[in-house]
């Protein structure tokens, strides 16, 4: 339930606070006041779009907040959602929702404190709130917007056939395309079979290049590592002045004399760790002499492999070191050219998603069969109330000659707006009142059901009414305050008989302050509500207008007492009869 709504610097308000409670509340003013401000301002908090049109002449911004206290199966069913998208639970405690526009139209917004996007906002508020506008009646001309609300009704899980449908497409795409291509796949499986037989020859290795480099570069300068190591060894140890026999004459030099001059003694040990480094280097130049070998053969097949190497890497505009990934590449490749080009598999892939997608459409198919009738038996009982008496409303599903994404059949509202009459689609029903009417009797109907599966807390109708007067619009304030006894209603409206039935009456007033014109919504109860239904009824206020205004608020308190002790034969006209399994 909306608990409360906060406005400030929004279009035409400075600063406002509404407090909203349970049950059934009527939003009126003169025409002009803003009475759809709320509703605008609600929207914007629950992720519409939002511009800079939308803050007040002067301000900064616009900052709307809307608090929501949900009961306990909506707070378990939304809790996984908010603790997965990161914001804060608290059970029991209500849901913030907070958006701000700034005068050069960017937007932020805000779910229980912590910065959200606007479509985490649009997702939470689908679960919050039902708007239905005054023009509601043009959506149900669209196919899609009538196979929704059917759908919604019958419960369908149109997220698993979406995805059905999306496999199906993409298995049959498959197929078409491998079917249309199968003259160039061959001839690029061919391509590659060759390329691959080639790479294959030479059968690369990963980081062989390296290896071949390192051991071409030993055996390509072996007569050279040979004579630097025989000259070094001479050096070292073996010539009659090299370094190791002359670091001895030092040595032996100096020991009888370095007792006596410590000095010395530094010097002999400096000559010792010499003469032992030149003795390890000499083992190390005698190990390479006894190990470098020239081997001419061995060179000359290395000079073959990377001269192959070389071949192939210039041929396909690649370095050497490449050859290997880029041989895997084309093996991976050629395997996918071979499941494209294997027909009879592609066929099989594309019959098991279709036969995948038919199980679940055929299943959509009988949920909506099952919820027409229903359906359409609750609108055409909620028609004979609004002034349509013998009016038939029928949920038409025509069989589809091609597979389509939302199923097996086409869905489309019928009506016959009085007895005798053939139905006909919606959108071909002339009067304009009969379409307001249609459509509140759908809104109703519908949200009556979706009450009744305890789904959207908050059901809101802008408006929805117009057209409609007389004896039809008593019906539609008993219809709103019936529904106001299960969830929260909240309806702009500029007829009398509707906001004398609502359980709480806001007044929205329009008035100069310091050259600017401001919006302020109040509520009324008592005797400014008994003026105020008194306006609505034709203008001027007389005693006639006030005493028809008390009459007509005291027999709607009357009737919402008689139903609340009796709501199941008080509602029995508006809500659906069960009908059996069998049928």
């Amino acid at each position: 339930m909306l608990r409360r709504l906060s406005l400030r610097d929004f279009v035409i308000v400075t600063q406002l606070e509404v407090e909203l409670g349970a049950g059934f509340t009527a939003l009126t003013g003169e025409t002009g006041a803003g009475k759809s401000i709320l509703i605008d301002a609600l929207q914007l908090a629950l992720g519409s779009r939002g511009d800079a049109g939308v803050v007040r002449e002067g301000a900064a911004k616009a900052d709307i907040t809307a608090e929501f206290d949900l009961p306990e199966a909506l707070a378990t069913r939304l809790a996984p959602w908010l603790e997965e998208a990161g914001f804060e639970v608290d059970p029991g405690a209500p849901l913030m929702l907070r958006r701000v526009v700034d005068a050069q139209g960017k937007s932020r917004a805000w779910i229980n404190g912590a910065p959200a996007t606007v479509s985490q906002l649009r997702e939470l508020g689908e679960h919050l709130v039902d708007i239905h506008g005054q023009h509601a009646w043009q959506s149900l001309t669209r196919a899609d917007a009538v196979r929704a609300l059917v759908d919604a009704q019958a419960g369908v899980d149109t997220a698993a056939l979406q995805q059905a449908w999306a496999a199906r497409r993409d298995a049959q795409r498959r197929l078409d395309d491998a079917r249309s291509r199968q003259a160039d796949l061959e001839r690029e499986r061919e391509r590659l079979q060759w390329q691959i037989g080639e790479l294959d020859k030479l059968s690369p290795q990963p980081d062989e290049w390296d290896t071949l480099n390192a051991e071409h570069q030993r055996l390509s300068h072996g007569q050279a590592i040979l004579d630097a190591a025989r000259l070094a060894v001479d050096a070292v140890s073996e010539a009659d002045d090299s370094a190791e026999s002359l670091t001895s004459r030092a040595i032996d030099a100096l020991e009888d004399v370095a007792s006596v001059e410590p000095h010395l003694a530094n010097a002999l040990e400096v000559l010792r760790d010499a003469q032992a480094q030149l003795q390890d280097a000499a083992h190390s130049l005698n190990s390479a002499l006894h190990h470098t070998e020239l081997d001419p053969d061995r060179l000359a097949e290395l000079d073959g492999r990377m001269s192959a190497w070389m071949s192939l890497s210039r041929r396909y505009r690649r370095q050497p070191v490449e050859l290997p990934e880029l041989l895997q590449g084309w093996k991976a490749e050629l395997a996918e050219l071979d499941a494209a080009t294997d027909l009879d598999a592609l066929e099989r892939d594309a019959a098991r998603a279709h036969q995948a997608w038919l199980t679940v459409a055929r299943a959509v198919s009988k949920q909506r069969a099952q919820a027409a009738p229903a359906l359409a038996e609750a609108v055409t009982a909620a028609m004979q109330e609004l002034g349509m008496a013998g009016g038939r409303f029928e949920v038409a599903l025509t069989a589809q000659a091609e597979p389509q994404a939302f199923g097996l059949e086409s869905v489309e509202f019928l009506v016959a707006g009085h007895a005798g009459s053939t139905p006909r689609p919606l959108g071909k029903v002339a009067s304009g009142g009969e379409l307001s009417r249609l459509a509140l009797a759908i809104a109703v109907t519908t949200t009556q059901r979706t009450a009744d599966a305890d789904q959207v807390g908050t059901l809101i109708f802008d408006e929805i009414d117009s057209g409609v007067g007389g004896a039809v619009a008593d019906t539609v304030g008993r219809l709103m305050q019936r529904l106001g006894h299960g969830r929260q209603v909240l309806a702009v409206t500029h007829l009398a008989q509707v906001a004398a039935c609502a359980h709480q009456h806001l007044l929205v007033a329009k008035s100069l302050q310091g050259g600017q014109t401001t919006s302020d919504i109040r509520p009324v109860s008592a005797e400014p509500r008994v003026a105020e239904v008194a306006r609505m009824l034709g203008g001027a206020v007389s005693d006639t207008s006030l005493a028809h205004a008390r009459a007509m608020l005291e027999a709607a308190h009357l009737q919402d007492a008689q139903d609340r002790e009796a709501p199941v034969s008080a509602s029995a006209s508006t809500k659906p009869r069960r009908r059996k399994e069998a049928a």
